[in-house]
């Protein structure tokens, strides 16, 4: 009798390790269009005051766990998310370590100035009320998907996307084509069989309108997100990969011109929406995956007086950075193993052949970069790209220095190298 006691207990503590152990997933959003038209961003100079929008900007989260493992994934719609917003975002979330929690922009050059670019009086156009309201929309994206957390299926697959969607504006075909994408599906009854959330990986610049059009919206990634929400359920969300130097929506024409327009931004958001929906649709389901974060602190020169400047006088940091230097800044990357899946995370804008290098390094068939994650520094080339040829003297002069590049190479290989290849589980 006591012997069977014991092998029923045993029973129970074995089937509360494997409830306790089972892959979940949660996701959450939340509308960040402000309510009245505010100057919009494409990068360092004076924004522009739209005079009207098309489409609403969102902050999307993806809550993953396994274990003692959770990780948030938050994608915004915006030019770029400097961490002194992000970590405030962090300091209000619940559940999740701030080492763990991923924040990436898409990059939208049609979005409200993020970053405080102040001009030469050090005046900025930036709504700092505004900003403050998306920190705490973020923190409640994040608070909401881990309190939907529930057990879940997962389907990873990269693969080549087709059709007129990026092309390289320096070297038409130098630019990745690959499209990473990672589905949670519900497993358990209610949901079962439902999406909770759909990743897209994908290197190309959201500037279809831009600033030029006076018109803040989320260009292409709006439609995709609809696309992929009408098309399967669930939330989908848009995280951009090495589009730096300059891979850009294909929106050419046969007459030389380009549509920069909203039906264009529908053209292209549907097409990468229903390629994303073909790669992963043919990926095998995996059940109970492993999940791995690990992340590190590294430092970056900044030999540019610009980004010096900015730095030191942007209102969006709160001035708390006015006696620094700027001779250095520090930065966090993460690494992520997602079942089969291997996600690094990169500061800014790398260039295709710096993606391409990290994506060789990873230990996976499935490689995913998140660019413009944890911080926003510009462009990041390589030592011998750096001022190299007439096409690279706007991105070098838009980038922290010549030695980006290779630090980040150095510290992704040996963040890659200390930590676990990605399972089939």
């Amino acid at each position: 009798m006591k012997l069977r006691c014991l092998w029923i207990a045993g029973l129970i503590i074995l089937a509360g390790m494997q409830v306790a152990a089972q892959f979940k997933a949660g996701a959450a959003l939340r509308k960040i269009t402000p309510d009245k038209l505010l100057p919009i961003s494409g990068g360092m100079g004076t924004p522009v005051m739209p005079v009207g929008k098309q489409g609403d900007l969102f902050v999307r989260a993806l809550v993953l766990e396994k274990n003692e493992t959770r990780v948030a994934i938050v994608s915004i719609d915006n030019l770029g998310w400097p961490a002194y917003l992000g970590d405030r975002s962090r300091r209000l979330i619940r559940g999740v370590p701030a080492a763990n929690v991923l924040i990436a922009a898409t990059h939208v050059h049609s979005a409200p100035d993020a970053y405080g670019f102040p001009d030469e009086k050090g005046n900025t156009d930036a709504d700092l009320e505004y900003l403050d309201w998306c920190v705490v929309q973020i923190a409640e994206a994040v608070n909401e998907a881990v309190e939907k957390l529930e057990p879940a299926l997962l389907k990873t697959a990269v693969e080549a996307a087709q059709g007129k969607i990026a092309y390289n504006y320096y070297a038409e075909k130098l630019y990745d084509p690959r499209c990473g994408v990672i589905q949670a599906v519900a497993a358990t009854e209610p949901n079962k069989g439902k999406v909770i959330a759909t990743l897209v990986n994908y290197a190309s610049h959201p500037e279809i309108l831009g600033t030029a059009r006076k018109t803040m919206s989320p260009d292409f990634c709006g439609p995709l997100y609809d696309r992929i929400e009408n098309r399967v359920g669930g939330i989908a969300l848009y995280l951009n990969s090495a589009q730096g130097g300059m891979v850009t929506a294909d929106n050419r024409l046969e007459n030389g011109r380009e549509a920069n327009d909203w039906a264009e931004c529908v053209r292209i958001g549907n097409l990468l929406a229903d390629e994303a929906l073909r790669i992963i649709g043919k990926a095998p389901v995996t059940e109970n995956p492993d999940l791995y974060c690990a992340s590190r602190m590294i430092q970056l020169p900044v030999d540019n007086e610009t980004m010096r400047y900015i730095f030191k006088n942007s209102p969006v940091a709160g001035n708390r950075f006015k006696e620094m230097d700027f001779t250095t800044v520090s930065t966090r990357l993460n690494l992520l193993n997602i079942g089969k899946a291997q996600v690094l995370t990169i500061p800014g804008e790398a260039l295709p052949n710096i993606g391409y290098y990290l994506k060789r390094k990873m230990n996976t068939s499935q490689p995913f970069l998140f660019g413009l994650t944890n911080d926003a520094f510009g462009y990041i080339l390589t030592k011998e790209d750096f001022g190299s040829f007439d096409r690279y003297q706007y991105i070098s002069r838009t980038s922290l220095g010549e030695m980006t590049g290779e630090i980040l190479e150095q510290e992704a290989i040996r963040l890659i190298g200390e930590s676990p290849r990605p399972s089939d589980k």
